[in-house]
């Protein structure tokens, strides 16, 4: 393998579906801290003990906790530092991480701050909580080139973006290393949780607005950090139905069951909004035509497969009204409605039922 590698291009060449790559986090800690950084980026010089010892502690205890690095331009010349602590504390549907953020008088401080807030305890150092949203895009080139290629460039277009919305709840942060580099540029959107790759002006101006060409999250949406990488096609799917409504909806999802004879599941995919509680039911079958070998990172030594599912079998369950959508097959045709008004009409929907499952 020569430096002429990049695998983002390899992705982006075999026009891979990068739903699904969504990684899941109860918490992420995020921690400003000035460059450069190692390719691991707790290595780095500037990190002292403290901090590198607590993240290996956490990280042994296999919390699903993610420390990242942080940097904007002012970090620099910041007189403190802050951390930015993203926690999900909801046990049913997710409406969205809860934020708290921190300012310490220097790096030396971070970790006994983190340590009391996992600890339950409220650190003194924590400041008004004013809502904001939180972007983080990789471009942790000493991990891997096409973050630094494509991350960098595109870290400014996204800076330059949310100055001509004025959008001044909008931070854009550098990142360390957050997974997905093949589908550089990657970034994170918080306190969503939603995480997001090749992505370019057009498309970021969609998500930041949540207005435009809904389509476009097919070739962008990596998935929700709160569902299982297996669901996140079926949320897409779901996505592009309802359109940006749904980013104000309050989401849970779960695999009822596997099929490990052909790689498939049953997925369960239920949402909140204002006039109740709803669900959907798919069958997640392997998709053969979308599955790709790759190298799955430039440094890698040998390809990898990243296996892609498709969604059948779509069934929908209102629990405010006896209503139920029977399956119909995808993109091809409009939805059946059953409605339960009769006893003969009950018994042919449950049949129905049956024969759908």
């Amino acid at each position: 393998m020569t430096n002429s590698f990049f695998c983002a291009d390899t992705s982006k060449c075999v026009e891979e579906d990068i739903i699904g790559s969504g990684t899941n986090y109860q918490t992420y800690v995020l921690i400003e801290c000035c460059l450069p950084w190692e390719s691991e980026a707790f290595n780095s010089q500037q990190i002292p003990h403290n901090l590198r010892d607590l993240v290996k502690e956490v990280e042994h205890s296999q919390q699903k906790i993610r420390f990242l690095l942080i940097n904007s331009e002012s970090t620099k010349f910041a007189d403190r530092r802050k951390i930015l602590i993203y926690d999900n504390q909801s046990q049913d549907v997710f409406g969205g991480y809860e934020k708290h953020e921190f300012n310490v008088n220097n790096i030396k401080e971070v970790a006994g701050t983190v340590k009391s807030y996992l600890a339950g305890e409220v650190p003194d150092c924590e400041v008004e909580n004013n809502p904001s949203r939180d972007i983080l895009v990789c471009t942790h080139g000493s991990h891997d080139r096409c973050c630094a290629r494509y991350g960098n460039p595109f870290y400014a277009q996204a800076k330059a973006v949310v100055s001509e919305l004025e959008l001044s709840d909008v931070r854009i942060w550098k990142s360390s290393h957050f997974g997905g580099h093949r589908m550089a540029p990657t970034a994170i959107d918080l306190p969503d949780g939603r995480y997001y790759g090749n992505l370019d002006r057009t498309s970021f101006k969609s998500i930041l607005t949540r207005t435009g060409d809904i389509e476009c999250l097919n070739k962008v949406y990596r998935g929700s950090g709160v569902l299982p990488n297996e669901i996140q096609v079926l949320e897409r799917e779901l996505i592009i139905r309802y359109g940006w409504d749904w980013f104000s909806y309050k989401v849970a999802g779960r695999i009822v069951e596997k099929y490990p004879e052909n790689d498939g599941f049953v997925a369960e995919l239920t949402f909140e909004k204002a006039d109740g509680s709803y669900s959907y039911r798919a069958d997640l079958v392997k998709d053969e035509t979308k599955t790709v070998r790759l190298k799955g990172s430039c440094g890698a030594q040998k390809e990898s497969e990243f296996v892609k599912y498709s969604v059948e079998n779509l069934h929908f369950y209102s629990t405010k009204e006896e209503l139920k959508f029977v399956s119909y097959p995808l993109y091809h045709s409009a939805i059946e409605i059953a409605s339960r008004q009769t006893k003969s009409q009950q018994r042919g929907n449950e049949e129905s039922g049956r024969m759908c499952r």
